[in-house]
Parts: C-alpha cells; sequence; structure tokens
C-alpha cells in the first residue's frame, strides 16, 4: 500500500531579476492555503497529504500557479528558486508579523539564518513504534537527501563554497537530539526540553527529521523530513520522495533496517557521523564523502544513493511507482541544483544571470506541467 505523502514548500517572492522583495503579507491577505513565515520574504504553502503520485504533482504546480498569477497584479514580481538569499540583504530582517512574540524570540535568537526557503517531506505512518524507527533510518540518510537538494550555493552576491549554505548556517534546535528508542522516549525527551527552555514550544525542534502530528509529542501519525533545500522542479521532488517512500516500505519488509538494531557503531557515535555526514553534504552534496551508519566505512554520498536506489527499486516496482523513482539517475548524472548553478558560475556566468535563467526555466516548466498532467486529470 502507497504511503501518504505531503509538502511544506517555503519561496522566496520577487523579480524576475532575482532581488527578493518581500510580499508575504499581501498573499496571505489575498489566498487561501498560504502562510507567512517570520520574515516577510518567503512564503509557504501546504499540499494536503496524497497516496497518489500523480495527485501530489498537481498539488505541488497549481498553488504555484496561483500565485503566480497574483504576484502578477502586484506587479512585476515572480518566484525565486534556491534556498538562500543569494543577492543580497542577509543582514537584515523585515519582520511579516511585528506583533506575534515567537516571531519576536526567532529574529532577536537567530537573525537571519533562518530566513531561508526549503521544503518538508511529509511521510504518514500511523503506528508511534514504527514512525519511531522511521524516523531513526531517515535521520542517519538524511544527509543523501540534502545531497540530492541542494539549492544554496549563494549569499549575498557571492559563492560561499558549500552546496547548502542553508544547512550550513541553520541553528538545529536543541544541540543534542538522540536517535528516540520509543514513542515514550520521544515524549520523556519533549517535555523535558520544555521544562528546561530549550525549546519554546513543542515545534521548536529544528533538526533534520523529526515525528509530527495533530498533538505533539503524543498523537503523531507522521514523519516530516526537514533537512532538504528547496527543489523547485516538481518531477525531482517527487523522485527525492519516491526514493523515501521506498526506502520505508523496505524497512516494513526487513524489520532489523534499524540503526539501533543493526549498527556496529553505538548511539552516540550514530549521532556524530550522522552529524558529520551533514556538515560535508552541506559543502559538497554528491560529491562528499560519508561513513556509513552500519559500520563507519567510507563511501561518497553519490555511491551510497546509487547503493540504495538498487536496494529498493523493486519495492518502488511492485507498488507501481518506479517511473517517480527514475529521475534521481538524472541528478546523480547531471548533479543538482547548486553543482549546476557553481557549473554555470565558474564558467563565468554571474549570479543574476543563472538566477534570471532559472526563474524563466521553472516559470516554463510549470505552464508545462499544468497543461499536460492537471488537465489531463480533469478530463479523466
Amino acid at each position: 500500500m502507497l504511503l501518504s505523502k505531503g509538502f511544506e514548500i517555503e519561496m522566496y517572492t520577487g523579480t524576475p531579476e532575482g532581488d527578493v522583495i518581500g510580499l508575504s503579507d499581501k498573499i496571505v491577505r489575498a489566498l487561501d492555503g498560504f502562510v507567512r513565515e517570520p520574515d516577510s520574504r518567503n512564503v509557504e504553502y501546504t499540499t494536503a497529504p496524497f497516496c497518489n503520485y500523480d495527485r501530489l504533482l498537481c498539488a505541488l504546480v497549481k498553488p504555484r500557479q496561483k500565485l503566480r498569477k497574483f504576484l502578477h497584479t502586484l506587479g512585476d514580481y515572480t518566484l525565486i528558486p534556491g534556498s538562500t538569499l543569494s543577492l543580497n540583504d542577509s543582514d537584515r530582517f523585515y519582520r511579516s508579523d511585528p506583533h506575534n512574540p515567537y516571531h519576536s524570540y526567532i529574529e532577536q535568537t537567530y537573525g537571519t539564518k533562518v530566513v531561508t526557503a526549503s521544503v518538508h517531506i511529509n511521510i504518514g505512518i500511523s503506528d508511534p513504534e514504527m514512525l519511531m524507527q522511521a524516523c531513526r533510518l531517515v535521520r542517519v540518510e538524511a544527509p543523501l537527501y540534502l545531497a540530492l537538494s541542494a539549492s544554496s550555493p549563494f549569499l549575498n552576491g557571492q559563492a560561499t563554497g558549500y552546496h547548502s549554505t542553508r544547512w550550513h548556517i541553520f541553528p538545529q534546535t536543541p544541540s543534542q537530539v538522540p536517535l528516540f528508542n520509543s514513542h515514550n522516549h520521544f515524549i520523556q525527551w519533549t517535555e523535558a526540553q520544555l521544562a528546561k527552555g530549550t525549546m519554546r514550544n513543542v515545534r521548536h525542534l529544528w533538526s533534520s527529521v523529526r515525528p509530527n502530528g495533530d498533538r505533539r509529542p503524543y498523537n503523531l501519525n507522521r514523519l516530516e523530513l526537514r533537512i532538504c533545500d528547496l527543489v523547485v522542479d516538481p518531477i525531482s521532488l517527487l523522485a527525492i520522495t519516491a526514493l523515501i517512500e521506498a526506502r520505508l516500505n523496505q524497512m516494513f519488509a526487513q524489520p532489523t533496517l534499524d540503526p539501533l538494531q543493526s549498527s556496529e557503531l553505538n548511539e552516540s557515535e550514530l549521532i556524530a557521523i550522522t552529524a558529520a555526514n551533514e556538515i560535508a553534504v552541506a559543502r559538497s552534496s554528491l560529491d562528499a564523502q560519508l561513513q556509513y551508519w552500519q559500520d563507519g566505512s567510507k563511501i561518497s554520498a553519490r555511491d551510497w544513493i546509487e547503493e540504495i536506489y538498487q536496494q529498493v527499486l523493486p519495492f518502488a516496482k511492485k507498488q507501481g511507482y518506479s517511473c517517480f523513482l527514475s529521475p534521481l539517475n538524472k541528478i546523480l548524472r547531471s548533479g543538482n541544483m547548486a553543482q549546476q548553478w557553481l557549473q554555470l558560475h565558474e564558467r563565468g556566468l554571474d549570479i543574476p544571470t543563472i538566477l534570471t535563467r532559472e526563474i524563466k526555466r521553472i516559470e516554463n516548466q510549470e505552464i508545462d506541467l499544468e497543461d499536460k498532467l492537471c488537465q489531463s486529470m480533469l478530463v479523466a
């Protein structure tokens, strides 16, 4: 059975030349389904959970088309790719809701380190203990999903030396998060963090992956992967999602696929190498040299992803979504967005030109996808 899947998509708004402009107050007042972030320069929309990948594709594209049409009523504005403020203005916070005390806390504590754009991938798992195992497995492999999605090589008009500047600068809070060995462990740990003040509320768990639900930490129904940079190409995003789903299907079929059961490393070692892997991937994405969670041996991110791809492909084929998994091969072959942008930059293109080209490309892609897929589904 296919798992339910949904996305939280954060995107910058701005000009066709790549300058980011804060418009979220106007967007949220005018359009249902969009919510503001603490800084007004990006806005978020959430897709309903669907099991079917075709419906997910429409759910990704349609709100964006609605948003683009509204932005055109405000002026010559569009959606900006990338996960950091690529051109300028990363030293100033533009509050979207000056009277929100939680936003005040975020601005005062973290500044513009949190003014990033990303995608959070939610996968429905109703059994709380199975959800905890899924979180453990995805946590130690989360660097691989960042490697596929990296899209933030620039900040303030400069190449930073990182493929994911966003994950390099983003404040992960609390600083120490265990591999939760049970639902009860997660409840007790969360209650302790709230009592100590290391978490301001139940949402204030900013790690690569977390359990989520309607009443955290008690009622949980989904895994939320938070590490990914913004993936503006819906086909690529669905491919990354299909890899996660297929890996979880493999875990359901092979219950020992659990870092706390089948690793030669203890929990402290697992957390340490996972943190090191995240740092390495933030810098070099698919080219990063990583350590396996099973035994600590070395492997490149690209090769590790290829290994998992081959392991999970039979599960995707059996469930009928292998066609959505296959675009990963193009990412592994041609590079993620950060790598493609850096190749253009090394060939002499300046950052505004790179952004301008990408803005136009994704706008045309969305129009094409909506025409080909969404309309055909309406007819059907």
